[in-house]
């Protein structure tokens, strides 16, 4: 009787120790941050010739700017690019997009909503051509604090990369001198 308990105890211990090895464990994976990356541009030099004239297009010195800013990002592999609808604006996203071959999506920084559009590029690389009112406005925006004051009218060499890791936002303004001809 002994050993006929003793069997049906091993036997039932075996039943169970099977069964609980066919559980399938899922390991568990630390999921990556999302990083989402804004750099973010006013228009280059504009042609100041008419003041009369609310939508000029670029210089040749604006143009040379263009060409550098496309040079520049070149090694930043961009998912899309954004840019007001004006001359000057979409005159110096131009290079960028044709050499990265996007195609410049329009926007206006007084409709825009904001969480929208982080919601739309999460994730991605983007390049933003705006004004010296407007991209210090989107970035102040983007980082969710008051730190950059509208840029100097004649400022056309200011790149703001926005990086947003997860919850954590950074920022940084680089500085970039154009030997572009007048």
């Amino acid at each position: 009787m002994k050993s006929l308990k003793l069997l049906s105890f091993s036997l039932l211990f075996i039943v169970l120790s099977s069964s609980c090895k066919d559980e399938k464990t899922i390991p568990t994976v630390e999921k990556e941050p999302t990083v989402s990356t804004y750099y973010l541009i006013r228009h280059a030099e504009k042609d100041r010739s008419n003041p009369e004239n609310s939508d000029p297009e670029l210089t040749q010195k604006g143009l040379g700017r263009a060409m550098h800013w496309a040079e520049i990002l070149d090694q930043v592999p961009l998912d899309a690019i954004y840019s007001t609808d004006f001359e000057r604006t979409s005159m110096t996203a131009a290079p960028a997009a044709v050499k990265q071959d996007i195609t410049v999506q329009y926007y206006d920084p007084s409709t825009l909503n904001l969480e929208e559009f982080k919601q739309q590029t999460q994730g991605m690389n983007v390049l933003i051509v705006g004004h010296s009112n407007t991209t210090p406005k989107m970035v102040n925006q983007l980082i969710g604090e008051e730190k950059y004051p509208d840029m100097d009218d004649y400022d056309n060499g200011s790149l703001f990369i926005i990086q947003t890791v997860g919850n954590k936002t950074t920022s940084q303004v680089l500085e970039f001198n154009c030997n572009c001809p007048d």
